[in-house]
């Protein structure tokens, strides 16, 4: 195995608990002000986190849900409209730093810099949700030490597929030899393994039952992992 040289993080339920307390009630206050009277609790935000990708997960709730919402209207404006409005909130959720780093990952991510890793992202959510949390939660010198942020639609295939990942390893000009992916779901792990990654997985209330075989290592906290376990 190639020697450790770089960390690529996944985002929501990864740095911290963005889904639960953060994009879920960013959409619920977007249909709100779109009229809408869609409404996710938690456990029906549960269920809905294996569509990765927020304006793809709009789309299958109501085609599942409420397939009247297309009935005469241009039904792609309306999820990009209404995905924009949802970011906005998210923006303002994150950015008033209510959403904490999930236990570890800020002592992790600063021991990895001290160690000389190089940092990485690979998510599927946007970059203005990326910048929120990570401006909330980390200091200036430490955010700038993610030299790639893949996110968003810079790759047109959502994880599960592998896309996002081999964007991010094109860009460190890294093999995945020398790279460890640290994720959150099921999704996310083939994601990682589809680009020949190892992943450990650091799985959380959302996640915890699902399907992990082939993952590196599963954890529930990253909280006393040390650089050199890695």
């Amino acid at each position: 195995m190639d020697a450790l040289k770089a960390l690529i993080f996944d985002v929501d339920g990864t740095l911290a608990d963005t889904e639960r307390d953060g994009h879920r009630c960013a959409f619920n206050l977007a249909f709100g002000e779109h009229g809408l009277e869609w409404q996710w609790d938690e456990q029906t935000y549960g269920r809905l986190l294996t569509v990765a990708g927020g304006k793809e997960r709009l789309r299958h709730y109501a085609e599942r849900y409420d397939p009247a919402f297309f009935a005469g209207r241009d039904a792609d404006a309306l999820i990009r409209a209404l995905h924009a409005t949802k970011t906005r909130h998210y923006v303002r959720l994150a950015g008033s730093g209510r959403i904490p780093l999930r236990p570890g990952v800020g002592c992790l991510i600063e021991t990895a810099i001290a160690r000389g890793l190089r940092l990485a992202i690979a998510t599927t959510t946007t970059p203005e949700n990326v910048e929120a949390l990570l401006s909330a939660t980390l200091s200036e010198p430490v955010r700038r030490r993610f030299e790639v942020i893949g996110a968003g639609d810079v790759v047109a295939a959502k994880k599960p597929a592998s896309d996002i990942y081999a964007w991010v390893l094109e860009r460190l000009d890294l093999p995945p030899e020398s790279c460890l992916a640290i994720e959150d779901s099921h999704n996310g792990l083939q994601a990682a393994l589809g680009a020949g990654l190892r992943c450990l997985v650091n799985r959380n209330d959302y996640t915890r039952n699902e399907d992990f075989g082939g993952a590196w290592r599963v954890v529930d906290t990253l909280e006393g992992l040390e650089v050199d376990d890695l």
